[in-house]
């Protein structure tokens, strides 16, 4: 069966929580396991409130007993276990062709991409970048300036007599 690392399900959580803030919406992401079919799916939805009108939205149901929620979930509590009403946006599926390990299917459920890197299909650019050490902080410094701190201080903390 194909699934997702636990690497590829953090970013797409991340893709998630991005995607939130993004559209100052809830975005729920979860990982659907295709048993039948031997694949794992990722779709990302935006929970449908009951005033919402479905006809013109590709609606699909996200969550129940034993779901698996990627990211924050928009910050609604979805841990009741019950099934959310929802507009489907886009999905990641897994697959075994080579050169081809995600496909990404668009919001009518056609298949809109297809690559090997995660992060060529994800709307952004999430990777994490490498913060510079101490040690080349600390090389930056001009040492003229070290010491001189507390002659810069006001006199608060300081003791008149």
């Amino acid at each position: 069966m194909l699934t997702f690392t636990a690497a590829e399900a953090d970013l797409l959580g991340r893709t998630a929580d991005a995607l939130c803030a993004y559209m100052g919406k809830p975005v729920i992401a979860e990982i659907i396991a295709e048993p039948d079919e031997g694949f794992e799916w990722a779709l990302f939805a935006l929970p449908l409130s009951p005033d919402d009108d479905a006809q013109d939205r590709q609606h699909v149901q996200v969550g129940g007993p034993g779901a698996r929620f990627l990211g924050n979930g928009g910050g609604l509590d979805l841990s009741d276990g019950q099934p959310v009403d929802c507009e489907f946006l886009w999905a990641i599926q897994l697959s075994e062709l080579e050169g081809c390990r995600y496909i990404k299917v668009d919001a009518q459920g056609e298949e809109a991409g297809w690559s090997d890197e995660l992060s060529e299909l994800l709307p952004f650019e999430l990777s994490e970048t490498e913060l510079p050490d101490d040690e080349d902080d600390a090389a930056n410094i001009d040492e003229s300036d070290a010491g001189d701190d507390a002659d810069d201080m006001p006199d608060a903390g300081r003791t008149l007599h």
